[in-house]
């Protein structure tokens, strides 16, 4: 014999109440889906936090670095106190960091950084900050086909070149510091062939006062880069074009003398287009 509450349920279904008959499906869905999310839950309930720590670890060996960062993330929620929540805090910000995820990657190592100032592995944090930064903007394509690193915004180099500089600073003897001078070398001179790109396409515009601050930049702020012959040369036409000639003569003077062999080939450097520039001239802007 039916029971009272199912008895109810057919009386008001009868009535035309499917109301209450899409409820019971609603709820009836619902524990189902709670009961999904609990089993979930309950998947490393009993780990230690050493078992969380050799798992996240192997996941993180095996590139799964989305199991990687959940058990990371369980390890310091469950054992917040324990010497392997310090370690999965700066854990974690690596495996963001190799999930493509560079926005969380810089927030877990600022935070590693702001709770654990004395650390004895705390330069590794400032260490992928800077790592974090330098590869922003690096597309998949960008790592097997050649491409102007120099051409990208700026705005994460200049991150990278902060975090890099601000490590070495910090900890002069940090075994992450060879790497980050070779690091900043390589910022520095694609942040000077931004600048020159940039006064370039001025130049190409007739913005030449633009480009002659451009140039002077160059020279105040990454000098023995690559770029100051590009500069000086930029800088010198584009004083001519103004009429004055005498800070033209200055440049051409220090370009003789420091350049004086290679004028042509950095010449014909500077006027190569990259890809966009062609099809930006191709149609006409800007004309």
């Amino acid at each position: 014999m039916p029971s009272p509450f199912a008895q109810r349920i057919d009386r008001l279904i009868r009535a035309g109440s499917t109301t209450v008959l899409a409820l019971v499906v609603v709820l009836a869905s619902g524990c189902a889906l709670f009961d999904k999310k609990d089993s979930d839950k309950d998947e490393y309930a009993n780990w230690s936090a050493d078992q969380l720590m050799q798992e996240a670890k192997l996941a993180l060996t095996e590139k799964n670095y989305d199991k990687a960062i959940k058990l990371y993330e369980k390890l310091e929620a469950r054992y917040p106190f324990g010497p392997q929540a310090t370690q999965a805090q700066v854990d974690v910000a690596f495996a963001y960091y190799k999930n493509g995820e560079p926005d969380s990657a810089i927030a877990a190592a600022d935070r590693f950084i702001k709770v654990n100032p004395t650390h004895p592995n705390v330069d590794y944090a400032y260490y992928l900050r800077g790592l974090v930064n330098y590869n922003r903007g690096i597309s998949f394509l960008d790592r097997f086909l050649p491409t102007d690193s120099s051409q990208r915004d700026p705005g994460a180099a200049r991150d990278a070149l902060r975090d890099f500089n601000e490590l070495i600073g910090k900890f002069p003897h940090s075994k992450y510091v060879d790497d980050s001078r070779q690091r900043i070398g390589a910022l520095r001179n694609n942040l000077a062939m931004y600048e020159v790109h940039v006064a370039d396409f001025y130049m190409r515009r007739g913005g030449y006062l633009a480009a002659a601050r451009r140039c002077s930049e160059v020279l105040e702020k990454y000098q023995r880069t690559q770029a100051v012959p590009k500069a000086l040369e930029i800088m010198e036409q584009a004083y001519r074009k103004l009429g004055m000639n005498e800070l033209a003569d200055d440049a051409a003077r220090v370009y003789a003398l420091n350049y004086g062999e290679g004028r042509n080939q950095v010449a014909s450097q500077i006027h190569e287009l990259s890809p966009a520039e062609r099809v930006w001239d191709f149609l006409g802007f800007d004309r």
